[in-house]
């Protein structure tokens, strides 16, 4: 029985072999090195028969965990990077004498809290109202597929789920989400927007979906196979620019399904203010959600 989807907590292995080519990095500006797909398929993926995984977009924002947070309590030895105080470990993070170790690329993921006074994370905290316990979730509309809806969801509800968080101060906005003055921002439950129209995984086929058809302007794809293993693929992966014209997921029409009154909100939600004002609202575009002046 295929896992939840929802949940990720280690990095996501290529699905096909790769390997580290000298030049400029495509997505980092300081890396003097790539890391490219070969068009050999990964063992992992065959091992898990990819053929009948469930494929999803990868998306471009920043990865969240929502769980319980006072009472984790790990330390850190000095050989590993330097993490904040409430860090821990993603679930999948293999441990050795009680440490946690990294994986073969070097990369220990992990977590840190977020809390509404710390404006570091004020773009996180914006799509949170920790007293009511409600997150702003962007989701596929069970009535309609196709349309997104952007939902006032219990925090209860998405326990132990990670999302992306998306919007206009993050990773560039390629989504086209509100403006400066009026930003916008929401999570995106990983494994929730479905790709159908995926050809058989062949490297050159691949390629050519994500060059050529409007449905792979898209960042990436992510597999969720029967027995739990994640596999994806970047654009990057692929020699392939990213964004690349507009992104396929901002042109889709979205409608606003938070239906509260303000006063249900607590120190000064404005984004939840906002959107429930527009409850009922629907937009052709993501990108074309407007508040009045």
């Amino acid at each position: 029985m295929m896992r939840r989807l929802g949940s990720v907590q280690q990095k996501i292995p290529c699905v096909f072999l790769t390997e580290v080519r000298e030049g400029q990095s495509a997505k980092r500006d300081r890396q003097q090195f790539q890391v490219v797909a070969t068009e050999r398929v990964n063992p992992v993926a065959l091992e898990a028969n990819i053929a009948c995984a469930l494929a999803t977009e990868k998306l471009d924002g920043t990865c969240c965990y929502v769980a319980l947070y006072k009472g984790f309590t790990w330390n850190v030895e000095e050989d590993f990077k330097t993490v904040p105080e409430a860090w821990i470990p993603a679930h999948r993070v293999k441990n050795h004498n009680g440490h946690p170790v990294p994986d073969e690329l070097g990369h220990i993921p992990g977590w840190v809290p977020v809390e509404g006074d710390n404006k570091q994370y004020c773009w996180h905290s914006a799509v949170v109202d920790y007293e009511v316990g409600a997150a702003l979730v962007l989701r596929p509309n069970a009535d309609e597929g196709d349309v997104l809806e952007i939902a006032a969801v219990p925090l209860a509800d998405l326990v132990e789920q990670t999302l992306e968080l998306i919007g206009t101060s993050v990773n560039g906005n390629p989504y086209g989400l509100g403006s400066k003055k009026r930003p916008v921002h929401c999570l995106v439950s990983h494994g929730s927007v479905k790709v159908t129209t995926l050809p058989p995984l062949d490297f050159q086929q691949l390629r050519s979906w994500f060059h050529e058809s409007p449905e792979g302007r898209v960042e990436g794809i992510v597999w969720h196979c029967g027995d739990g293993t994640l596999l994806k693929v970047h654009r990057h992966h692929l020699g392939l620019r990213w964004p690349d014209g507009e992104p396929c997921f901002g042109n889709r029409s979205v409608v606003v399904r938070v239906d509260w009154t303000a006063e249900e909100y607590t120190g000064g939600k404005d984004l939840f203010a906002s959107l429930s004002a527009l409850n009922g609202h629907r937009f052709s575009r993501l990108q074309d959600i407007q508040f009045d002046p």
